[in-house]
């Protein structure tokens, strides 16, 4: 006598969704490190303080200024209005205490980076903050 067995099966699609949820998770949660230009050429930083991401409030926003004048947050281009309107709106939402880096590129024109300047204390922010590369010291040869 021949046992029948039914045959068995799977049925993935609840894995195949579970797999794309988890994707999904992922991409979305992901710190991107592309936020920044990588076209900016930093200023060697001979006197100053060491700030590391660890020792920045959260509130701290980065604004960048590139050799051509191109002011930009997360690396999208912002206009004069542009930067006055997201200051205005972070003001609104953390006061006027919050920090402000600014990253010039070496090469950018005094002008470009005075009117970010500017438009920073009209807004009434005070605490500004330049980025530069950290100067390594030569260590002498015996």
């Amino acid at each position: 006598m021949a046992k029948e067995y039914a045959q068995c099966e799977i049925d993935m699609t609840p894995m195949i969704d579970v797999v794309f949820q988890l994707i999904i998770f992922f991409v979305v949660t992901m710190q991107m490190n592309q936020d920044s230009n990588q076209d900016i050429v930093l200023e060697d930083g001979k006197n100053g303080i060491i700030l590391t991401a660890d020792s920045m409030p959260p509130t701290t926003l980065e604004i960048e200024v590139d050799r051509r004048g191109r002011v930009s947050i997360h690396n999208a281009t912002l206009t004069e209005r542009n930067l006055r309107d997201i200051l205005r709106a972070r003001i609104n939402k953390h006061g006027n205490e919050f920090p402000v880096l600014i990253r010039a590129d070496r090469r950018t024109m005094h002008e470009k980076v005075r009117k970010v300047m500017d438009i920073c204390t009209s807004s009434g922010l005070w605490k500004l903050s330049f980025v530069a590369v950290e100067e390594h010291k030569k260590q002498d040869s015996k």
